[in-house]
């Protein structure tokens, strides 16, 4: 029954896919001391209330009592004051006995002490069902807390033969308007969507979410070495934030590009480019915890050639271009040994193309 149930809590948190960012996917379900549910909640948008304290409303809103209830929660109850309340605080005022967890927080600033909390007020803690499935649904969460750099998902749209685009640079649409739709729900579950330059230039892209419903517009990051980015071109939208990294100083243009909205973050590196892995630790700090890629062959290269990206996902059409776009121009390799060793972890059809998601071998292993 506690598997069930724990199920049921990551239901509910998958409710918060698109919500929570930057704070964890969590749901809870409250359940009385012989199974009878009695609510349930997941976490809102940052700053609103999170999952536990959703369920205890619940149980309010339905006249139920929770006194002597169990809490199954997919993620150890805070213990600190972020932008809400302590959750462990109110569990143990509203009368739960016990607390059913599938995995601690890896918040320094939690991880372990809810649990220490809730044991000291008397209540049972059982932590582990679930663990899996919860650090899957918020791993760019915990590759946040430990790793302090985001977790990146390249995504790339290609030909059966592996081309993103013609060698003249056309590229709309190798797949189907359902990969479309995929994609963009895909962009609105990540705090964040990369591309570089090359792309802003040549598409003059949004970047937005557009093709489904959602809360929230992911930041947007550009990887512009020069400041080259127009002032013209369609990133700027309101409300959401856009962080452009460059490499060359160009105070004038930097301040036109505030001006619009944008904070543009000098990090320079070898050769007149980004330092990319600073990047990385830079956008963790302002609380990007899955950074979702869509860039061109230069820029996904040089993030692969740099060991900075944990996943892919892949749309490929029924199609052969021939020559074209690669989905990443490095290399060449000269031995087999040295490529990239992935593993599958879902295939699946989208409308005509197939979806795969990939990911680097013991890259989920921090």
């Amino acid at each position: 029954m506690t598997l069930d149930i724990m199920g049921s809590s990551l239901s509910h948190a998958s409710e918060a896919l698109w919500l929570s960012n930057p704070n964890p996917r969590v749901g809870c379900v409250i359940t009385s001391s012989d199974g009878h549910l009695l609510a349930r909640g997941h976490t809102q948008k940052a700053g609103g209330p999170h999952a536990e304290v959703m369920a205890l409303r619940d149980a309010e809103a339905l006249g139920h009592s929770v006194v002597g209830a169990t809490a199954y929660v997919t993620l150890e109850p805070c213990s600190h004051q972020g932008r809400t309340g302590p959750c462990c605080d109110a569990l143990i005022a509203a009368g739960i006995k016990k607390v059913v967890a599938a995995i601690a927080d890896p918040n320094p600033r939690v991880s372990g002490q809810g649990f220490d909390r809730l044991r000291a007020a008397g209540v049972e803690v059982i932590v582990g069902p679930g663990a899996h499935e919860s650090r899957e649904l918020n791993i760019g969460f915990f590759s946040r807390m430990i790793r302090q750099t985001p977790w990146v998902r390249m995504k790339i749209a290609a030909s059966l033969d592996g081309k993103t685009a013609l060698e003249n640079g056309v590229s709309q649409w190798i797949t189907s308007a359902p990969s479309r739709a995929d994609g963009h729900a895909w962009r609105a579950r990540a705090c964040a969507v990369l591309t570089g330059i090359g792309t802003v230039l040549e598409d003059n892209p949004r970047l937005d979410v557009r093709l489904v419903d959602t809360p929230r517009q992911p930041h947007l990051v550009i990887v512009d070495s020069r400041l080259q980015t127009p002032l013209d071109a369609h990133l700027f939208i309101a409300g959401r934030a856009l962080f452009i990294y460059a490499a060359s100083r160009n105070d004038e243009k930097k301040s036109a590009l505030e001006a619009l909205g944008a904070t543009v973050i000098y990090l320079p590196g070898t050769e007149g480019k980004v330092d990319l892995a600073a990047m990385l630790q830079d956008l963790a700090r302002r609380e990007v915890n899955e950074l979702h890629v869509e860039a061109g062959e230069k820029l996904n290269a040089s993030l692969v050639r740099e060991d900075l990206v944990d996943e892919f996902l892949v749309y490929l059409a029924p199609k052969i271009i021939g020559k074209g776009r690669e989905m990443a121009g490095f290399g060449p390799l000269t031995d087999l040994a040295h490529a990239l060793p992935l593993n599958f972890l879902s295939t699946e059809r989208v409308g005509p193309d197939l979806r795969i998601l990939a990911r680097i071998e013991g890259r989920d292993t921090f």
